[in-house]
This record gives structure tokens, C-alpha cells and sequence, in this order.
């Protein structure tokens, strides 16, 4: 009777443990808070938030790490977004998830620029980094960048 209790309580265990990492795959998402990282010196810049409303996702440039940079305007913005501080500003938008740890279907403005572009994230498996490609027209056609989840 010992060996089916013991074999039991593993069949048990097992089950809780498939179900937790289950159910931590199910809820991969970008939902947080993201260190972009500077294309040229590869440094921190900044923070973005993303939030989930609905079905979709946006997020918001919350912090800016160079001190120089956090009171900048967005004076190319042409938009509803023009002349208005990019810290606080909601840069990506529309995105909805479209695949296991894909999502797709908004857009990314480049403050730096003031040009919206359409765009498309994916989630590492570990969810640790989000890929984030801004682009015209064709994916092909665009850059990517990895966040770094905070």
C-alpha cells in the first residue's frame, strides 16, 4: 500500500507542477515594464509600460534615464502627440495578440522622428525580452529592437 500512496503523491505533484507551468505559458504576455536599448550605443534609454485593455495592448514611454533627454517635446509629432513631453506619451498602440507570444496589428511612434509605423512584438520563451519591430509597409521593410523586461 505504500508504493501506490508513494506513487500517488508523485503522480500529484507532477500534475500541480504541469498545471503551474501550464497555466505560466498561458499567461506569457507583455504586460510591464521594458528597458529599451539605444540602437547605436547599445546603452539603457528608456522605460515603457505596457498595459492590456480589452483585447489590446499599448504602452507608454514612463521614464527616460538620460537626464538631458526628460523634458524633451515631441515637435515632429504630427498627431495629437505634438509638442507634448514624450515621458508620459503613448508610443505603442493597437497591438493584439495573434500568435503564442505574438501579437501585431498597431502601430510604434519614433519620438525621436515623430513617424508612426506599423508594428509587431514577440516574447521570448523565458519572457525576459520583447522584440519589437517598427516598419512600413512589409515587415521586411523596418528595424527591431529588444526590451528588456524591468
Amino acid at each position: 500500500m505504500q508504493h501506490t500512496s508513494n506513487t500517488l503523491g508523485r503522480l500529484a505533484a507532477g500534475l500541480v507542477i504541469a498545471c503551474v507551468a501550464g497555466t505560466a505559458l498561458a499567461q506569457a504576455s507583455p504586460v510591464g515594464t521594458w528597458k529599451t536599448i539605444d540602437d547605436t550605443t547599445r546603452q539603457p534609454r528608456g522605460e515603457v509600460t505596457i498595459v492590456k485593455q480589452n483585447d489590446t495592448y499599448s504602452g507608454a514611454l514612463t521614464n527616460v534615464l538620460k537626464e538631458d533627454e526628460r523634458t524633451k517635446i515631441c515637435t515632429k509629432c504630427t498627431d495629437d502627440r505634438k509638442d507634448k513631453p514624450i515621458v508620459g506619451m503613448t508610443i505603442l498602440s493597437g497591438m493584439k495578440k495573434t500568435g503564442d507570444n505574438e501579437w501585431s496589428g498597431g502601430t510604434i511612434l519614433d519620438p525621436e522622428n515623430g513617424k508612426a509605423y506599423s508594428a509587431k512584438m514577440s516574447l521570448s520563451d523565458d519572457g525576459k525580452k520583447l522584440n519589437v519591430r517598427g516598419f512600413i509597409g512589409i515587415s521586411l521593410l523596418g528595424r527591431t529592437q529588444t526590451w528588456l523586461r524591468e
